[in-house]
């Protein structure tokens, strides 16, 4: 994979403005500074992998609608325009009083500002020890560049080979997965391991009972059971049951990164960094925090959908205004858009609260809107 190392030289001195992953309000930044730069901030941008992916299109991948390419950002253009540093790497130490942090290859960066914005990932260590098994066993859906290269040996297995696929997690994403893999592997058999509540508790009952109702239609079977082991062939059940699986994909543990614990800045109760309306940690006003780094105090609803788009956008408008000297802007969402989920088939639904619809008409638009996402982080020119 190619290296994001300093594609632009250290200007020296300066103030550091320091981005640490690739998620949706980092991705904005980069993309406004390459028009409005700031003076006097060096910005740099620490991420694990060369390119970051719409989460949102990862059903739609599965299915076959879209190439991994499609649904792909790749920074280097975006840095190159926007005049930031880069380091790819992996963070392992955060020291928020001496304002360091230090990297898996050993190297340390200081800075000014920091903020936070890691997007979705798995807890393989924590998700293993839950599930034993899963590490050797389970195909992981994140980080998605490593699925993506997983998912195409996965459709080429002849049809005798895979007879069926468990998706074990009950969330959207989950939901969305099982959905997929119908359409892009119809002979298979397809079970949801559900675990909880469907689509989780803060789903309206009549989007859950749609959602119960497309599932069904696609011949999609959803067990209210956990999964407490992966073995070769099967997955066994929290009731003792063995369900056999040749191959289960691993759709849940999302959650705030570890080294965030000795990090010395206040947490919630899940280990996320603790923040006021402008995304703004509690105990260090220099650090900011977004997605699933973030508490969303303001707005826990802002780690999806539309509603986390524009939570995304309020931290650019706010590592932009702090580092120009400005006030930093409160996360503020505009009156809620619908909530997509992608249905497979071309066919998605659109929630609004307790009201929702379906139809191919809501999967174009779903497809417009995460299109748009992507080519509008895509300088002209590469």
């Amino acid at each position: 994979m190619a290296q994001l190392v300093d594609s632009i030289a250290p200007r020296g001195g300066g103030r550091q403005l320091l981005l640490v992953g690739s998620g949706h309000g980092h991705l904005q930044l980069l993309a406004r500074l390459a028009a409005q730069p700031l003076a006097g901030v060096q910005v740099t941008l620490v991420a694990p992998l060369a390119r970051q992916f719409c989460s949102a299109m990862l059903p739609g991948f599965v299915a076959g609608d879209y190439t991994l390419a499609d649904c792909a950002v790749e920074l280097a253009p975006l840095l190159r325009h926007a005049a930031v540093r880069s380091h790819q790497g992996r963070v392992v130490r955060l020291d928020a009083q001496a304002r360091s942090l230090q990297l898996a290859d050993g190297s340390t960066l200081g800075y000014d500002w920091l903020s936070l914005d890691p997007g979705p990932m798995q807890d393989r260590d924590r998700i293993e020890r839950a599930i034993p098994g899963a590490r050797e066993h389970g195909l992981f859906v994140r980080p998605i560049e490593a699925f993506g290269a997983l998912w195409p040996r996965v459709t080429a297995m002849a049809p005798e080979r895979l007879r069926s696929l468990a998706v074990i997690g009950s969330g959207v994403t989950g939901i969305e997965l099982a959905m997929a893999i119908r359409q892009r592997v119809p002979q298979a058999a397809i079970t949801l391991v559900a675990g909880g509540v469907l689509a989780g508790p803060a789903c309206p009952a009549a989007l859950r009972k749609r959602i119960a109702r497309a599932l069904q239609k696609r011949a999609i079977t959803v067990l209210p059971d956990v999964a407490c082991a992966l073995r070769p062939g099967e997955v066994v059940l929290g009731c003792g049951a063995r369900l056999a699986c040749d191959v289960p994909l691993v759709a849940l543990g999302r959650k705030a990164p570890e080294w965030l614990a000795g990090s010395g800045l206040a947490l919630d109760p899940a280990g996320c960094v603790a923040v006021d309306a402008c995304q703004r940690s509690t105990s260090h006003p220099d650090v900011f925090a977004s997605g699933d780094a973030s508490s969303g105090a303001a707005h826990p609803a802002a780690r999806h959908g539309l509603r986390m788009l524009r939570c995304a956008s309020a931290l650019a408008d706010s590592l932009a205004a702090v580092a120009s000297g400005a006030p930093p802007v409160p996360c503020q969402p505009a009156r809620p858009g619908p909530d997509l989920l992608a249905l497979g088939e071309q066919v998605a639904i659109a929630s609004w609260g307790p009201l929702s619809v379906q139809g191919h008409w809501v999967w174009r638009c779903k497809d417009w809107r995460d299109r748009r996402w992507v080519d509008r982080l895509r300088p002209a020119g590469g």
